[in-house]
């Protein structure tokens, strides 16, 4: 069983900056995906962005593309989300997945493992 904590979130004001941290424990996955997903309130989970493993190459929502990226520490077992020029739109509980094996899917049912979430506020 992977076991995700995310930390970071906060209120921060429009324009600033944030970077999410996710730390995966238990089994040690050769081929997975990690990534984030946010869900704003009253919405459907919605799809930011991942990061394979192996290999580190990266998929971001269109979205926020040109604003987030996706990094990672494979020592740590931990990814980022830095979040620059952040928007009130993007106010919402950020989510950190797991997928096990090579696929980018961007339905949030495709994902093995989900941490708690942590509240990212973005006021005006």
């Amino acid at each position: 069983q992977v076991h995700l904590v995310e930390s970071g979130g906060g209120l921060v004001q429009a324009g600033a900056s944030l970077r999410l941290s996710c730390t995966a424990s238990g089994p040690t996955f050769t081929s997975a995906v990690m990534g984030w997903f946010r869900q704003i309130q009253g919405k459907e989970r919605e799809y930011v962005g991942v990061i394979r493993w192996n290999g580190g190459v990266t998929d971001i929502a269109d979205s926020v593309k040109g604003r987030f990226t996706i990094s990672k520490d494979n020592a740590k077992k931990t990814i980022y989300l830095q979040m620059d020029s952040l928007k009130p739109e993007d106010t919402a509980v950020y989510y950190c997945v797991v997928r096990l094996g090579r696929r980018i899917p961007t339905s949030p049912t495709e994902y093995d493992y989900w941490g708690q979430g942590t509240q990212v506020t973005v006021s005006s």
